[in-house]
Order: structure tokens, then C-alpha cells, then sequence
């Protein structure tokens, strides 16, 4: 009797104030009189039931499941040894059923909450109405059900709680030591049914109850700090919901009691330290403090590394890290938080069972977390991930849940972020839907309610101009005017509502030519204005759009007022170091300038030199090559930058023109040159720095842009100031571009729908000269491409196998090789009198008869035989894809290394077809030549891509003698088919070629560039050059098999006669002499014609 005094004395002092001696004393004297109860003890049962109790709350207290097992053991002999009409079956069956449920919290075994649920219904169902004990198994059997609906979001089950927590609360009195439980039970009940219908009742009567329960709880009491978790929940809930931040506050107080209060050892202790990572993180959204968002992520790592790996709420703090790890990416862009966020959710996905109902949440969050990576670094991939993401959660989240609508909302921008990458006007038509649906699933009085509807305008706007319909526009200006409507005037996104309904108001007059819209439409463009900050990176944007309206007022009554408005808001929005979104100010700074081309010419130059300026920072160095290029393509920097040559030829100001040409024609390949390798220069310092200051102020995540613009720009002055990088992100200017002209003349060749010019570039003494091409239209030059294709088609020109007759005539016996000869003849003719000619006339006026010259052509221009033209072999004609890239080559130092490499692919698969019989004779060609120890071949199964690329990294020089292919969707992909593999071009770029010198490229397709691109000649001869080879021997298309070895041997005999070793500035000669010999034998047109110089 003492040791069962004394244990339940332990037990209800520790119930009352959670001291562990307490506790271990307990289970120790329990164990003691177990020990020392015979088997036939008629009190034995319920010494057992007590023993069991004591393991289930030292277990509760240490999380030990040793502890639980034992527990769960002893209470299922107490219930076998219990006959079914005792008096105490039914608190025995309850006591079993907490610790199924434990355990099923513990480890997420459904069969656990399916036991606890039947057992707990056992339970009431022995508990007659008016037995004291009925009120305890109301709410024991209310938790499961809860449990059990958390689990299979059966609304039945969560009802059926909420029924059976107010039975037990009515049945209790109020000074009663249970009531506070059972209060907590019902709020936490409430609680989960607001969680799913958004119902406000609900919510605010899980406060009342949670509210009562804390009050009711003694300071000291172990329940206290779970009954504060529950409560700075709905706190957080209700703020969510009306947006008082005074319930944020208390929140994070009474999350941060609840910490305090739980010791370092508790298994409640991750639960608090999540919740309050919760709240910190709402209040971080809310007031933008980074020491807010540090704590998160903090107390998220403090909670995940106190949970048990097997624990089932270890996938609800790893979506909680998650989170936190991608808001700080969004605050300072580290891309190490994205990827980590990425990692950490995932992780939680994958620890959450199939049938979870927090499983629709996991998804969207990882979904989120794939669309800001697709978003920073482009990759396709992750796009299709993030809408596949959102369509689970979708098809897995009930209908009336209220998480549709953010998720809906976050599908729908998914979809629109796919729309305007690939162009399918489906994803459009599901963006729209999907946004409408987030609306109509979303309380009048809900906060997010006008972010919603702003998305919506926006998605309309777009269709409206890509299909015309006038109701999607008048949809877009209803929509954008209520969310404006909705929005606090000291709101921070009002702004940015205002802007999309100015855009709206603006295209309606566009399409109505209402004045009164007009004059709206200004009026709310300048209440954007007046509501934006001076140092908000939207501000820029803001200004924008309201020159944007005034100049379809001055087109409207032309009044000079509006005029100089339009002025000084384009030079205030451009004179600011701080802007978000970079691409919609090129598009603003493209406008300005056509607007001045015929309205204000002065301000032309300024104009698109703030366009310019812009594309290393739309092109920063935190993006893929490949995203860069499909951004070229967006902005459509190529047909700009040529309407900017021709204005700036139009106002005689040729060194800028030649200067903007290179921005645009350059851009990609001065991000490869230039600044990658420069980056490569900087401390892994500086680059991390700069990278992180670019995303804070480029992603308008910062609350202090000024600041972060003044420090990125010292950043980049002490970075300037180092040997080498005086232009690091700044365009080079013509002072240096003309030197590329030191050994021969660069012509630049443009076209433009007003017009085709020639710019030569003679030496740094001398101003550019400029030659008209008065017969040059663009129409001309796409027939010409055009002409030139189809005969590359009757000639069967597509690899480089030797051509059969089918294949030679395309099947129309009428195209015989005469009439091709005779067209090629004309193509020629036709190039040389009004490009090659008046060009050479002009050299020939400034004493220049002969040598060398490099074409720089761009837009319609690339591709054309411009070399094979007018009088071919007055001038040793080369290529080069910009004026940096010569300047590159030209500065480069020779190798001291002469180690030669030669690839020659017969075939690319063992037994494979397309069998290449001039490579074998090719190479023995070669190696009869080039008689130097140095020489290293790769033949037949030996040419795979890892030994290619060893051999790209020893040799200096190298010919490759196999097939190649190009990918004009993506020109990065283009490769060399080599044996069993293929070698990229991106991965060439990023390969260290310390030694390279000279590569001639026998493949099809090596040189003929992409010219929806303008030229940036992403193929792969200029590829190499970016790699860093000084020279390099391509083809306008595929050479003929038979060519190859003759085209060699008189190749290298010339760079190699006498002895001498060979000289890449050399190679541009050899290969005309080569060329020369194949025209000497009656070569038909099409087999010499593609052989071009690249390089130095």
C-alpha cells in the first residue's frame, strides 16, 4: 500500500508541475509492485493499467518508443484480462486507444488510427449518459476521429469531433481540472474545420475556446505550453485571414512563451519551435526584417534536428525549412537557399504517405520552389515540373478546401511563365481559367482577393493582344480596377495595380480611340507615379508607362507640353541605378527611341544607348548560356539593334553605330568572350557578391534598393579597377572595337526594312566609312536565302556523304546540274555586284586593292557566299561572328605547343550506317603531310566524345573529320556526332582549351548560323572561336565525302611546306589555295562554295 501511495503521489506531482525525478521515480516504484503482484492478485489488472500509464507519460516526456511499446503491451493484457462488463473496460479501452494514436503520430501507421478510432468508439459506447466518465470518453474518441480526418480529409469525421468536444466540454463544470483539456480539443477541432472551409466562425470560435483553455491552465502545468502553441495558431490563422497585425504580434509572443516554457529534452519541443518559426516567417512577409527570416530558418534547423528520423511530423518541418530557406533566396539570392529549399522539400514530399492530406500542400510548395528556380536559371525542365506539381495538388486537394485558391492562383502563373516561353495559347486559356477560379473560390473580404484579380487583368490584357477579343480587354480593365479598389492607398502593391489598369485603360483607347480613355489612362499612370516611392524599384517602370501614354496624347493633339514630359519622365526613369525587371525597361527604352526617330531626334542617341546598356544586366551572369539566348530571341535584340544602326547611320554617327552593333550582334557572344572568363578572374568573393547584389536589386526583393544599388556599384568599380576588367558589364567602346581592323579591313553588313548598309572599318586612325546598298531589300535578301536553300535541296545537300543521283536531283529530272550551276552563277552575280563590289570599290578608294578582309554580316545577311562573290581572289576573305571575338583571337598568344590531332569518324555506331569513305583517305592525307612526332589521331571506334575532348584540351591544332549537326531551337546543342556519343557545343565552351590554336571542322552544318538570332552565330564555328581557338576552317553547309582529302592535303602542304611550322594567320591563304585547287578541277558549285576562314 505505501508503494502504491507513494507512486501515485509522484504521478500527480508530476501531472501538476512535469519534474522528470518525478516521473522516473514513478515508473520505477510501479515497476516494483508489478514485480512483487502475483499472477492471480485479484488488484493485478489494475496495477498493470497503472504501470502502462506511467511508461505512456514517461514516453510523452522523452519520446522514447521503447517506452510506448511497453505501454501499448501492458494495456492489451489489461483489456484481454478485463471481462466486457466491468466497470473500468471502458477507461482501459480509452487508455489503449492514446496509445495507438501515439504511436500513429509517431510513425503514421494508418492501422494504428484505425485501432485507436474503434477502440475509443468501444469505449463510448460502454460509457453510459450520466457516468462520470462519459465527458472523458467524448473527447478521447473526438481526438481520434480528428486524427483520423487530418489523415483521409473525411469532413464526417472532423464534424463528428467537433460534436463530441462540445458534448464533453457541456458535460464538464467549470472549476472541473479537465475542462482546459477539452476546451483546447474543441478549439484545435474548430481550428482544422477553418483550416478547410475558411469558415470565420470557426475560427473565431477555435479562439474562444483555445483563449479559455490557456486561462484555465496553471502557469506551471506540463499542458501550458502546448495549450499557447494552439493559440498563437489561430492567432496566425486570423491574421491571415483579416490582416490586424496586432494578432501577428500575439502570435509570436505566445509562440515564443510556449518555447520558453518547454524544456530542451520534450518531444513537444520541435512542435513549439515550428510553430513559432510560423509566426516569425508571417511576420517577416509581413515588415520585410532579414533577422526575422534568419530566426526562421533557425528554429526550423533547431526543430528538425530534435525530431526522430522516423517521426511523422519530420515532413512538415523539412516543408517549414523548405519555405524559409526560398524566402531568403528571395530576399538575397543565394542560389544555395533555392537548391537547398528544393532538397528540403522534396524530402518532405517524399516522407509524406500517398493518401496524406497535407500531401496537395507539400506539392505546391516544391512546385513554387521548381517555378522561382526555372525563373532564375530558365531551365525548361523545371518549369514542366512546377505546373506538373500544381496539377497533383490540384487533382488531390478537395474542392473546398480553402488552399484552392492560392493554389489555383500559383498553377495559373505556372502556366502563364510556359505561355510566354513556348508560345502555346492553351497554357494562356488555362492561365485564365485558372485565376478566375482562384477568385471565385475566394471570400469577398479575403486579402489575397486582389492579387487574384490583378492576375487575372493581366492574363486577359495578353490574350486580348494576342487574339483581339475586345471583351477580354474590357474583362482586363474591370478586373485591374477592382483590385485597385480592394487596395489600402498605403498599400505597397497599389502601385503596381495601378500600372496593369493603365495599361488596360491605354490599349482600349488604342482600340476604341476614346479620348476620355486617353486622358484616364494618363491620369492613372500618374497616380502610379505619385503613389510609388523615389527608391522603389518599380518606380522606373511606373515612369515608363506614363511617357508611354503622353506620347499617344502627343499623337493625338501634338501638344509640345506633353512632349517634354515624355522627355524628362524616359530621362528620370533611366537615371536611376535602381529598377526591377530590366526587360520591361528595354521595351520601354525601345519605344522611346522609335517615338524620338520621328519626333524628337535628339533624343535617338540617349535612347537606345539606355536600351543597351540594359542587356548585361537581362543577361546577368547568374544565367545559363541558354537562357540568355532565349532571351535574345523575346526582346528581339536583333531587329533593334539593326533599326539603331540604321538611325545612327541616318544622323552620320558611324563609330556608334558600329559600337551599338556590337552590343546587339555581340551580345551572346560577349557574355561567352568577355564575361564569363572575367567572372572567372574575380575572387570567389567578389563573384558571390555581385551575384547577390544583381538578384536583390533586379528581383525587387530589397527594402532598401538604394542601398544595395549604391553597394553593387562600388562593388563594381573596385572591380573595374583591376588589370583587364576595365569593362567588365559595360559595352566596349569603338576606340578599342576598330582594332580589329589592324591586319585588313571588317565589313559590317546590316539590314533594315528602311534600308542595307555596309560599314568598313579601316584602322584606328581612320573613321569607319560607310557604303549604301541602295538594290538591297530585305526581301531581296530572304529570296536570295531562299533560293540558296532550294538549291541546296536539288543538290542533296544535307551531310556530308557523297551524293547519289537520286539524291543529287531531288527527283525532277528537269533540275540537271547545268541549271544549278547556272543558278549558283546568278546567285553570285547577284551578291558581288551590289554587296561585294560597291564594297571594294570603297576599299579601292582608300588604296586597299588586295590582302585580307573579314565579313561581319549580320541578320539576312549570315549565310550568304559573300566570299565566293564579285571577284573571289583579289582579297583572303575570312568571317567573324563580332568584332570582339576577333579582337579575342587577334590578342590571344600563338601556343607554344604544336601538338597536332586528328578525328576521323567513319562511322558513329559499331556496324552503324552513314559510313564516311573520304575520311580514312583524309586522314592518311593528313598524316603524309604533317610529318612531326607530335601528331595524334583518333580513328573509327577510338573518336569518342571523352577522347575528343582530351585530344580539344592537349593539341593545339585539330582537325575533325566526322558528321555534325546543328539545333537552331537551341544552338548550344549543336554537336559532332563522334563514336557511340556526341560532343556538345555548351559543353565545349565550358572546357579549359589552354593550347588551342586552329581547328578546321570537316562535318556538316559547322558554320551556317541561326539568323532568327541576328547572328550571334551560335553554331559550331564560331562556337570554337568562342572556346578559344584563334582560327578555325568551317563550312556554309555539308561538304562532299570526296572533298575532304584533297581539300586537306593542298591545306596543310601549304602551312607546312618548306619544314616551317604552321601559323594560325596563315590559314585564312592555305584554305583559298585549297579552294582554289577544287574550283581548277571543274568542281561543281556547291561542293566549293561552303568552305569558309574564321579567325585571325
Amino acid at each position: 500500500m505505501y508503494l502504491q501511495s507513494l507512486a501515485a503521489s509522484l504521478t500527480a506531482r508530476y501531472q501538476q508541475l512535469g519534474g522528470l525525478v518525478d516521473l522516473e521515480s514513478a515508473v520505477q516504484r510501479r515497476q516494483e509492485i508489478m514485480d512483487l503482484t502475483p499472477e492471480d492478485h485479484p488488484n493485478r489488472v489494475h496495477i498493470l493499467h497503472n504501470l502502462a500509464a506511467s511508461f505512456h507519460d514517461r514516453y510523452r516526456r522523452l519520446g522514447n518508443l521503447k517506452d510506448l511499446e511497453a505501454a501499448m503491451q501492458h494495456l492489451q493484457e489489461v483489456v484481454n484480462l478485463t471481462p466486457a462488463d466491468h466497470i473500468s473496460r471502458a477507461h482501459y479501452l480509452q487508455s489503449l486507444a492514446l496509445s495507438f494514436r501515439d504511436r500513429y503520430q509517431r510513425l503514421g501507421y494508418l492501422q494504428d488510427l484505425e485501432l485507436a478510432v474503434e477502440t475509443d468508439q468501444e469505449a463510448v459506447e460502454l460509457t453510459p449518459e450520466g457516468h462520470p466518465d462519459r465527458a472523458e470518453t467524448q473527447a478521447a474518441s473526438a481526438t481520434s476521429l480528428r486524427d483520423r480526418y487530418r489523415r483521409l480529409n473525411n469532413l464526417e469525421d472532423l464534424n463528428a469531433a467537433v460534436n463530441r468536444f462540445q458534448k464533453a466540454v457541456n458535460l464538464t463544470p467549470a472549476d472541473h481540472p479537465d475542462r482546459a483539456t477539452y476546451l483546447q480539443g474543441l478549439g484545435v477541432s474548430f481550428a482544422d474545420r477553418y483550416q478547410r472551409l475558411g469558415g470565420l466562425m470557426d475560427l473565431e470560435a477555435a479562439l474562444q475556446s483555445k483563449k479559455e483553455a490557456a486561462d484555465l491552465t496553471p502557469a506551471g502545468h506540463p499542458d501550458k505550453p502546448g495549450c499557447l502553441q494552439s493559440l498563437a495558431f489561430s492567432f496566425r490563422d486570423r491574421y491571415q485571414r483579416l490582416g490586424n497585425i496586432q494578432d501577428l504580434t500575439v502570435a509570436v509572443q505566445t509562440d515564443q512563451e510556449a518555447v520558453h516554457l518547454t524544456p530542451p529534452d520534450h518531444p513537444d519541443k520541435p512542435s513549439h519551435l515550428q510553430s513559432l518559426a510560423s509566426s516569425l516567417r508571417e511576420r517577416y512577409q509581413r515588415l520585410g526584417e532579414l533577422k526575422d527570416l534568419e530566426e526562421v530558418v533557425q528554429r526550423a534547423q533547431e526543430a528538425l534536428a530534435l525530431t526522430p528520423k522516423e517521426h511523422l511530423a519530420r515532413g512538415e518541418l523539412l516543408s517549414i525549412l523548405g519555405m524559409s530557406l526560398q524566402q531568403r533566396y528571395r530576399r538575397v539570392g543565394d542560389l544555395e537557399d533555392l537548391e537547398a529549399a528544393v532538397q528540403q522539400k522534396q524530402g518532405a514530399l517524399d516522407i509524406a504517405p500517398v493518401d496524406h492530406p497535407a500531401r496537395p500542400q507539400l506539392l505546391q510548395s516544391l512546385a513554387v520552389s521548381f517555378t522561382d528556380r526555372y525563373q532564375q536559371l530558365g531551365d525548361l525542365k523545371d518549369l514542366v515540373s512546377a505546373v506538373q506539381g500544381f496539377q497533383e495538388a490540384i487533382g488531390t486537394m478537395p474542392a473546398d478546401h480553402q488552399d484552392m485558391p492560392e493554389l489555383l492562383q500559383n498553377h495559373s502563373v505556372a502556366l502563364s511563365e510556359r505561355f510566354h516561353r513556348l508560345g502555346d495559347l492553351e497554357d494562356l486559356e488555362a492561365a485564365v481559367q485558372g485565376f478566375q477560379r482562384a477568385i471565385d473560390c475566394t471570400p469577398a473580404d479575403y486579402p489575397d482577393r486582389s492579387e487574384y484579380l490583378h492576375s487575372l487583368a493581366v492574363a486577359l490584357k495578353e490574350r486580348y493582344r494576342q487574339l483581339g477579343d475586345v471583351k477580354d480587354l474590357e474583362a482586363a480593365r474591370t478586373r485591374s480596377q477592382e483590385a485597385v479598389n480592394l487596395t489600402p492607398a498605403d498599400h505597397p502593391n497599389r502601385a503596381r495595380y495601378l500600372q496593369v489598369l493603365g495599361e488596360s485603360v491605354t490599349d482600349q483607347y488604342l482600340r476604341l480611340e476614346d479620348v476620355t480613355d486617353l486622358e484616364a489612362a494618363v491620369q492613372i499612370d500618374q497616380e502610379a507615379v505619385d503613389f510609388t516611392p523615389m527608391d522603389h524599384p518599380d518606380r522606373p517602370k511606373c515612369l515608363q508607362g506614363l511617357a508611354i501614354s503622353l506620347i499617344y496624347r502627343y499623337h493625338r493633339f501634338r501638344n509640345p507640353k506633353d512632349l517634354e514630359e515624355i522627355h524628362n519622365y524616359y530621362t528620370a526613369s533611366f537615371s536611376t541605378p535602381i529598377m526591377n525587371r530590366p526587360e520591361s525597361s528595354w521595351k520601354a527604352a525601345v519605344t522611346w527611341a522609335s517615338f524620338s526617330a520621328h519626333f524628337q531626334p535628339s533624343d535617338v542617341s540617349m535612347a537606345y544607348q539606355a536600351a543597351f546598356d540594359l542587356l548585361p544586366e537581362i543577361l546577368w551572369i547568374g544565367n545559363d548560356i541558354p537562357v540568355r539566348h532565349d532571351a535574345i530571341r523575346r526582346l528581339d535584340v536583333g531587329p533593334i539593334a539593326a533599326a539603331a544602326v540604321r538611325t545612327y547611320i541616318n544622323l552620320g554617327q558611324l563609330r556608334s553605330a558600329v559600337a551599338i552593333l556590337e552590343q546587339g550582334v555581340g551580345t551572346i557572344f560577349q557574355q561567352m568572350l568577355q564575361l564569363e572568363p572575367d567572372v572567372a578572374k574575380l575572387s570567389q568573393m567578389q563573384a558571390a557578391q555581385l551575384q547577390q547584389l544583381s538578384f536583390k536589386l533586379y528581383s525587387g526583393t530589397s527594402s532598401n534598393p538604394r542601398e544595395v544599388a549604391a553597394e553593387r556599384k562600388n562593388l563594381l568599380d573596385s572591380i573595374r579597377k583591376q588589370q583587364g576588367l576595365e569593362y567588365f558589364l559595360l559595352p566596349t567602346p569603338y576606340s578599342k572595337l576598330c582594332d580589329a581592323a589592324e591586319n585588313g579591313p571588317v565589313i559590317i553588313l546590316n539590314s533594315h526594312a528602311d534600308g542595307s548598309d555596309a560599314i568598313i572599318i579601316l584602322n584606328s586612325a581612320l573613321e569607319p566609312v560607310h557604303v549604301a546598298l541602295p538594290n538591297i531589300t530585305i526581301d531581296l535578301l530572304r529570296s536570295q536565302r531562299d533560293t540558296l536553300k532550294d538549291l541546296l535541296s536539288h543538290c542533296g545537300v544535307r551531310t556530308r556523304e557523297e551524293s547519289d543521283s537520286t539524291r543529287l536531283f531531288g527527283g525532277r529530272e528537269e533540275f540537271t546540274s547545268k541549271t544549278t550551276n547556272e543558278r549558283f552563277e546568278e546567285m553570285l552575280t547577284w551578291l558581288g555586284s551590289n554587296i561585294v563590289d560597291p564594297v571594294c570599290q570603297a576599299l579601292s578608294s582608300h588604296g586597299i586593292f588586295g590582302g585580307r578582309l573579314w565579313w561581319l554580316p549580320t541578320g539576312l545577311f549570315t549565310g550568304l557566299p559573300l566570299h565566293a562573290s564579285g571577284s573571289p581572289d583579289k582579297f583572303i576573305h575570312s568571317y567573324t561572328t563580332t568584332l570582339e571575338s576577333l579582337l579575342v583571337a587577334q590578342a590571344k598568344k600563338s601556343s607554344i605547343t604544336h601538338k597536332f590531332g586528328v578525328v576521323g569518324v567513319t562511322h558513329t555506331s559499331h556496324g552503324g550506317k552513314n559510313y564516311l569513305k573520304g575520311v580514312e583517305q583524309e586522314v592518311k592525307k593528313i598524316s603524309s603531310v604533317i610529318k612531326t612526332p607530335g601528331l595524334q589521331s583518333l580513328k573509327g571506334e577510338h573518336a569518342t566524345p571523352d577522347a575528343v575532348k582530351l585530344q580539344l584540351q592537349d593539341c593545339s591544332w585539330v582537325h575533325l573529320a566526322c558528321h555534325g549537326t546543328q539545333d537552331l531551337m537551341e544552338p548550344t546543342k549543336s554537336r559532332l556526332l563522334l563514336y557511340e556519343g556526341s560532343l556538345e557545343l555548351e559543353t565545349i565552351l565550358r572546357m579549359p582549351l589552354q593550347n588551342a590554336e586552329f581547328v578546321f571542322l570537316a562535318a556538316c552544318q559547322t558554320a551556317m548560323g541561326d539568323t532568327d538570332l541576328f547572328n550571334e552565330s551560335f553554331h559550331l564555328g564560331g562556337g570554337f572561336i568562342a572556346a578559344g581557338f584563334r582560327s578555325v576552317v568551317g563550312t556554309l553547309w555539308s561538304m562532299n565525302d570526296q572533298d575532304g582529302p584533297l581539300v586537306a592535303e593542298t591545306f596543310y602542304s601549304h602551312l607546312f611546306s618548306n619544314g616551317r611550322q604552321p601559323q594560325a594567320s596563315d590559314t585564312a591563304e592555305a584554305l583559298q589555295l585549297a579552294v582554289r585547287e577544287l574550283k581548277a578541277r571543274k568542281i561543281p558549285y556547291e561542293r566549293w562554295i561552303p568552305f569558309i576562314h574564321m579567325g585571325v
